[in-house]
């Protein structure tokens, strides 16, 4: 069944504030009143409540901390699984994303989707994941996703707490929601944001890599993150110029100090065998 035109315009809205980036500091305009209240206000550096309690994809029951363990991130999605257009395009990127990444699911890192929706089921939860798991056709997904479903304060507290906002829009008989997937770190406190609806493997491993303090992926992707840092306006990982230039101005000094090392030395060996030489027999 297709949109009708008022569905089609909140869509369009949605789609762009999905797009925007996570601020504009010079000039803010007022949102559509269709979109009134939808905002994210990023929480970094802020915690979750890890005791809140939801519902998996199995129908039971669990602490959003059963999924945060020693060293591996986790990325946070809110959707609801009868969304007909924006969290359907926010996790068919992230499965894009994700089907390129070179991370172990269940391992490196875990993800978590939950339901902002307290209408909907466990039942529900079962037959999206089941959906995505054979979309992504990754080993250990099993595991490493959840789908969650809730009650309304559990839900809302978790949105709150990461400043996740939403709405029902009687006009649309629809949830009017940005789109924006969370990075948290191994302890639930909130690392990044990542906002649109696609993620490139390279963002979300950078992502991981951080969040996880340097304790998952390579060496090289560690070197990577000291040179790269979060550009909210482009939505991806940039190389800092700041940065940049101490690594190689590090390099350079490193450089002349051996230069001038040799040079000493060779000047050393110089003056001791003129002295050897000059030396009586």
């Amino acid at each position: 069944m297709g949109l009708s035109f008022q569905n089609k315009i909140i869509a369009v809205g949605m789609l762009l504030l999905a797009l925007a980036p996570a601020a504009r500091s010079e000039r803010v305009e007022p949102a559509p009143p269709a979109l009134s209240g939808v905002t994210v206000t990023e929480k970094l550096g802020q915690k979750i409540p890890l005791d809140l309690e939801f519902t998996d994809e199995e129908g039971h029951k669990v602490k959003i901390g059963d999924y945060f363990k020693k060293d591996r991130p986790v990325i946070l999605t809110l959707n609801y699984y009868q969304c007909p257009m924006l969290c359907t395009l926010q996790l068919n990127g992230l499965i894009k994303g994700l089907q390129d990444l070179d991370l172990d699911f269940g391992a490196d890192f875990q993800i978590v989707t939950v339901s902002f929706d307290p209408g909907e089921t466990w039942k529900m939860a079962r037959l999206k994941k089941q959906t995505y798991l054979k979309e992504l056709g990754r080993a250990g997904a099993e595991s490493g996703w959840a789908f969650l479903t809730g009650r309304s304060q559990p839900i809302k507290t978790l949105a709150d707490s990461v400043g996740y906002g939403y709405r029902w829009d009687d006009a649309t008989q629809q949830y009017v929601h940005p789109a924006v997937v969370m990075v948290l770190t191994p302890d639930g406190t909130v690392s990044r944001y990542l906002y649109g609806i696609e993620f490139d493997q390279k963002t979300l491993r950078l992502a991981a890599v951080e969040a996880a303090d340097g304790k998952v992926g390579s060496t090289l992707d560690r070197f990577i993150l000291f040179c790269f840092q979060y550009n909210a306006e482009e939505g991806k990982y940039a190389v800092s110029a700041r940065i940049l230039m101490k690594v190689f101005g590090a390099i350079w000094a490193i450089i002349i100090a051996s230069v001038l090392f040799t040079f000493w030395r060779m000047e050393r060996n110089r003056t001791r065998d003129k002295r050897r030489e000059e030396a009586p027999a």
